[in-house]
């Protein structure tokens, strides 16, 4: 396996860590303070999101907090339902250092 191949499976992995970023009233008030939100795949880990988060937006992290949802119970047209279970990770930058989830990568 040539190193141009190793590093572009690392990278695509990286791209699947991080699903996309959570863009709520919420998270916009806490990007102010350097906070940035991203839905995960459930199998991710902190560290994990933490390699993809440095290598694709070239910042630097503090801490990483996930958050695991399960999928409420709901009726959809008299029918019982199940939305899906997600996890989110609420990503601590270094202090100067910002992401623009808005503009895309």
């Amino acid at each position: 396996m040539s190193k141009s191949s190793k590093t572009n499976n690392v990278t695509a992995k990286m791209y699947d860590t991080l699903v996309r970023p959570v863009i709520t009233e919420k998270s916009m008030i806490s990007s102010e303070a350097g906070k940035v939100t991203f839905l995960v795949p459930l199998s991710a880990s902190k560290d994990d999101v933490k390699a993809a988060v440095e290598a694709i937006f070239n910042v630097k992290v503090n801490k990483v907090n996930t958050i695991r949802q399960f999928g409420k119970e709901k009726r959809f047209k008299g029918y019982v339902g199940q939305r899906s279970d997600f996890k989110k990770a609420v990503v601590t930058l270094a202090e100067g250092q910002n992401i623009d989830v808005t503009t895309g990568i």
